[in-house]
C-alpha cells in the first residue's frame, strides 16, 4: 500500500500569497497564488489564524511535495493576510521531509505547533512539537525529537494529523492517526510529553485520518476524514468528513453523521472554530486555478448546529462567508441575560433570541423563532443583566417566514443609561440582510440593559432567530 499511503496521508489546507501580502478579498479558495493544505484554525482575541502546509508539487505531479507550514490571519473571517512560512522541515533538526498536517494549541502564553513530519529515521511519519511566544512565532523545536513515532507503544499505523484540545480544567488531550488507526493520549502540562498510555478511542465509525476535536455547550466533538461508501463517498479514493460526539474527552464516541461531503481533491481535511459568535469550518479542495490532488487550496464556510447539538451538512461555496468583524474579542453575553420584548406572537418564542442556535437561513425554525406579528412599526427586544456588562458589539440573524414576517426596514442598538434609553455611541450600520449574521460594532458601553429597536416595512412584522451581545 505505499502509493495509497502517499495519496491519502496529509490533509489540505490553505493558499496564500507572499509573506505579509495585502489582505485578499473574500472568496473560496481564500488564496490562489500558490497551493497549501491541511488547515488548522485558531482564534486568539479578535483574530482567526489558519496554519497550513504548502503544496509544492508541479503540475501533473503524482505525490505530495510539502516542505513548509504557512500562517494566514483574518479579523472578519472573509479577508485574509498572508504571514508567510513560519515553520518548515528544518525547524526540526531530527526530521528530513514531509511538512504534513499540523495544529497550534495555546498554553500559558506560549503556542505549541504540533506537526506531521518524516523523522528521517526508523519508521515513517512522526509527530513533532515546535513552540513560540506568539501565534506568529518565531517557532523552534520544543523537544529535540518526536513526541509520537512508530516506537511509541500502541501508536497508529500512520502517525499523522495531530489535534490537541485543552479542556476547561486545564487538561490537554492529543488525538492523531491515519490508516483507520485513531489514537489518543493525555498531555502533561509542559505540552511536550504524554501523561499516561496511548489508547484507541471507540465509536469513531469509519475513521480514516485527520481528527479535529472541539467542545460546544459541554459536549465534545470529533470531526474526521472517512472514505467509506456507506453514505460518505461514491469512491473510496475520496473522503468526506464524519463527526462524533462524547461526554468525556477520551470517549467513548457516538457517531452522528457526515458534516462535509467529499471535495474536489481526494483528501479531505477540516478544522472547526467559533469566531465572533459564528461557527466556521476550514477545509481544503482542488478548486484554485491549476489545482489538483497534490495542489490544494483552503476554503472557509459557515457551520450551523441544530437545537439538539447535531451539525448540519456544510454548504460548500465559492464566495466564502460574509464579513464578520469583531469588537473587543469578548464572549457572547446573551445566554446569561433575561430577554424581554414589546410583543411576541403566541406561536413564536422569545427564547429563540439567546438559545445558542446557528440558523441555516432566515426561514429556519429548527432552533425556535421570535416574531411580533401582527404588530407593525417599531418594536423592540431587550437583554437585562443583574449587574452591569461592558458591551461593544451585537450580531443579529433576522427571521423571515415569507408570510407576515419580513426583514426589517431598519434597526438601532440602544442601551440603558440608568435613567433612559439612548443609541449606543459610534455604532456601525445596523444590518438588515437575510440569511446571514448582521454585526453592529460600537464604542463600548457599561450597562445592565441592551435593546434592539426594530422598524418594520409598512405591511410586515419582524422577527429574530438569534441575537448575540459581546463583551468588550
Amino acid at each position: 500500500m505505499p502509493n495509497r499511503k502517499r495519496a491519502f496521508g496529509p490533509f489540505a489546507a490553505l493558499v496564500l500569497v507572499a509573506a505579509l501580502a495585502p489582505p485578499a478579498l473574500a472568496a473560496n479558495p481564500i488564496v490562489t497564488s500558490y497551493y497549501t493544505a491541511d488547515p488548522a484554525p485558531l482564534v486568539v482575541g479578535n483574530t482567526m489564524y489558519v496554519y497550513a502546509g504548502r503544496d509544492e508539487a508541479p503540475s501533473g505531479g503524482t505525490n505530495f511535495q510539502m516542505r513548509e507550514w504557512r500562517v494566514l490571519s483574518s479579523t472578519d473571517a472573509a479577508t485574509w493576510t498572508d504571514h508567510g512560512a513560519r515553520a518548515n522541515v528544518a525547524t526540526f533538526p531530527w526530521a528530513g521531509a514531509d511538512a504534513w498536517a499540523s495544529e497550534v494549541e495555546p498554553r500559558d502564553g506560549r503556542y505549541y505547533w504540533y506537526t506531521s513530519v518524516n523523522g528521517n529515521g526508523a519508521g515513517w511519519m512522526d509527530i513533532g512539537v515546535a513552540v513560540g511566544d506568539s501565534p506568529l512565532g518565531p517557532f523552534r523545536d520544543a523537544k529535540g525529537g518526536p513526541l509520537i513515532s512508530d516506537s511509541t507503544p500502541n501508536s497508529s499505523g500512520l502517525n499523522i494529523d495531530p489535534t490537541v484540545f485543552t479542556d476547561d480544567d486545564g487538561q490537554s488531550y492529543l488525538y492523531w492517526g491515519g490508516y483507520w488507526g485513531a489514537r489518543a493520549a493525555k498531555l502533561k502540562p509542559n505540552m511536550i510529553e504524554l501523561d499516561g498510555p496511548v489508547v484507541t478511542p471507540t465509536g469513531l465509525a469509519n475513521f480514516w485520518e485527520a481528527p479535529w476535536m472541539f467542545k460546544r455547550n459541554g459536549l465534545y466533538y470529533m470531526v474526521y476524514a472517512a472514505n467509506d461508501t456507506n453514505g460518505c463517498v461514491t469512491s473510496s479514493s475520496y473522503a468526506c468528513q464524519r463527526y462524533a460526539t462524547a461526554t468525556n474527552p477520551m470517549g467513548p464516541w457516538t457517531h452522528r453523521g457526515v458534516v462535509l461531503d467529499q471535495v474536489s481533491s481526494t483528501t479531505n481535511h477540516a478544522g472547526v472554530v467559533q469566531f465572533n459568535g459564528q461557527w466556521y469550518i476550514v477545509y481544503h479542495n482542488a478548486n484554485a486555478p491549476g489545482g489538483g490532488n497534490f495542489r490544494r487550496s483552503v476554503a472557509v464556510d459557515l457551520l450551523h448546529f441544530n437545537a439538539d447539538g447535531t451539525m448540519r451538512k456544510v454548504v460548500q461555496t465559492t464566495t466564502g462567508p460574509p464579513p464578520n468583524p469583531g469588537g473587543g474579542g469578548g464572549g457572547n453575553l446573551a445566554p446569561s441575560a433575561t430577554a424581554s420584548t414589546s410583543h411576541v406572537s403566541a406561536w413564536e418564542s422569545l427564547a429563540a433570541l439567546n438559545n445558542g442556535g446557528t440558523p441555516a437561513n432566515s426561514a429556519d425554525r429548527s432552533n425556535l423563532a421570535y416574531g411580533n406579528w401582527p404588530e407593525r412599526g417599531t418594536q423592540w427586544v431587550e437583554y437585562t443583566w443583574p449587574t452591569a456588562r461592558s458591551v461593544d458589539r451585537v450580531s443579529t440573524y433576522w427571521f423571515d417566514d415569507g408570510q407576515g414576517i419580513d426583514l426589517p426596514a431598519s434597526c438601532q442598538v440602544q442601551y440603558w443609561t440608568g435613567s433612559a434609553y439612548a443609541p449606543v455611541p459610534g455604532q456601525s450600520a445596523c444590518g438588515v440582510a437575510g440569511d446571514t449574521v448582521n454585526t453592529t460594532t460600537f464604542t463600548a458601553v457599561s450597562t445592565t440593559r441592551l435593546r434592539l429597536s426594530i422598524t418594520s416595512k409598512p405591511d410586515s412584522s419582524t422577527g429574530v432567530l438569534e441575537w448575540q451581545a459581546f463583551a468588550a
